[in-house]
């Protein structure tokens, strides 16, 4: 009859605890990816809004545009929801959890900003050239 170990049990516990460590900081990446995401396809509607200006119409411009800016709102409100559900069925063992309050209130700025700067954006004066 082989002999069991009782150490690896504790080590096999230990493996998937890491794993599960592994998977928090995933997530943790993840939703900075998601994050970089949201600020680029806002920062694509200003730039395309800044060097496009002068479209015909004028509404167009504005209007691919702003679909860029909500689009970033968007990203960053699912990257929120996804990572602090995910986070919410994970234990951390040996790694510092993520503040998932610090990740809401993040993606509700960027989110609220993004749209205030879509409102905002259509109230903007064209400037005529003189």
């Amino acid at each position: 009859m082989p002999k069991s170990n009782p150490n690896s049990t504790d080590l096999a516990e230990q493996r998937t605890d890491w794993a599960e460590d592994r998977t928090v900081q995933a997530t943790e990446r993840t939703y900075a990816g998601w994050q970089r995401t949201a600020f680029a396809a806002i920062g694509i509607g200003l730039g395309f809004r800044a060097l496009f200006g002068e479209f015909d119409p004028p509404w167009l411009a504005k209007a691919i545009a702003t679909v860029f800016i909500l689009l970033g709102a968007a990203v960053s409100w699912s990257a929120q929801r996804n990572a602090c559900q995910t986070l919410s069925r994970l234990d951390s063992h040996d790694v510092d959890r993520p503040a998932t309050l610090q990740m809401r209130w993040l993606s509700y700025i960027v989110t609220a900003g993004a749209i205030i700067l879509a409102i905002a954006l259509w109230f903007l004066r064209e400037s005529t050239a003189a």
